[in-house]
């Protein structure tokens, strides 16, 4: 069931087309990865889905209706740019913004109490936020951002300044938030994070969506008739009577005895003709598909569209 759909939604600061026609649609329950090069529109898409601007022309619907401003008491918006106030005490502000959000006085000190002690911060309550690193300060406005259980989160670049342990405990907490029933945007240009986080993801580039779909989905779609297969010897053999038909070809050496080669065929070529031949004319040892990376995929969509607007 979708909780935000978002339809032909265009944006022009001054002359600049900051959005051209976007459409995303995020069900509840989902991880949505929100992706796209600097400059993309991702930042102007996140504002008006906050209702902090409006669009030129589109619609933004929310939990079956148009979105409006009490729907803001509904979305947990964790920004880029961080706005916690330096000389105020840590546990001072996180009830501060709590009681912002409409939770009682008792009800916030109970749930921060939980969130500190998961996150293991409780000694930072006391402390100046001015006194807190970069990634210590992202911790405390994670559990600002969603202490009062919102319909919908909102995460832009939420492992920026933080150290690999520090970024695996974030996103083991955010996919228990989707388990425990919470729908995320989640922007990045981590990679990996898209991989292991994800279920969705819009691909935004020069104000325009150019890929749409589910992680999984649009993996194996770009990664259709393409193997990874590693062997010892040569591949001359195998790789000859593929002529004609290798759209994408890369050998590695794995070992003294060993290669490994990533090879991308036309649909004239099956899988089974793959695993035949593979078998026929190589010293085998494993033949495997090989699904491109989220990283593969965004830089290869960018260019591809790039390249088309010449």
């Amino acid at each position: 069931m979708e909780l935000l759909k978002v339809e032909h939604v265009s944006k022009e600061y001054t002359g600049h087309k900051a959005l051209n026609d976007v459409s995303i649609t995020v069900n509840q329950g989902r991880v949505y990865g929100l992706l796209g090069p600097n400059g993309a529109g991702k930042t102007t898409l996140i504002r008006i889905i906050n209702h902090i601007t409006a669009p030129d022309s589109g619609t933004v619907t929310f939990d079956g209706h148009t979105l409006c401003q009490d729907d803001v008491a509904q979305i947990g918006y964790l920004p880029e740019e961080r706005g916690l106030y330096k000389k105020m005490k840590v546990g001072e502000q996180a009830l501060f913004f709590a009681r912002l959000k409409g939770l009682s006085k008792s009800d916030a000190e109970l749930r921060l109490k939980e969130w500190f002690d998961r996150l293991e911060i409780s000694s930072w309550w006391d402390k100046k936020v001015e006194e807190l690193s970069k990634g210590m300060a992202q911790k405390v406005q994670f559990i600002i951002t969603v202490l009062h259980n919102p319909k919908l989160l909102i995460f832009d670049e939420p492992f920026s300044g933080f150290d690999p342990i520090n970024a695996n405990i974030l996103k083991n907490e955010i996919l228990r938030l989707k388990d425990n029933g919470a729908t995320v945007i989640f922007s990045t240009h981590n990679m990996s994070s898209v991989e292991s986080l994800c279920d969705d993801i819009t691909l935004i580039n020069k104000s325009q969506n150019i890929l749409t779909g589910s992680v999984a989905e649009i993996r194996s779609r770009l990664g259709a008739n393409r193997y990874r297969i590693t062997f010892a010897g040569e591949a001359d053999n195998f790789l000859s009577k593929l002529d004609g038909n290798i759209m994408e070809q890369n050998i590695e050496t794995v070992s003294q005895t060993e290669k490994s080669l990533t090879i991308k065929v036309t649909p004239l070529v099956s899988r089974r003709d793959m695993v035949k031949l593979a078998a026929e004319t190589l010293d085998l040892t494993t033949f495997a598909p090989a699904l491109p990376s989220m990283d593969e995929i965004f830089i290869s969509t960018v260019e591809q569209f790039n390249n088309s607007q010449k």
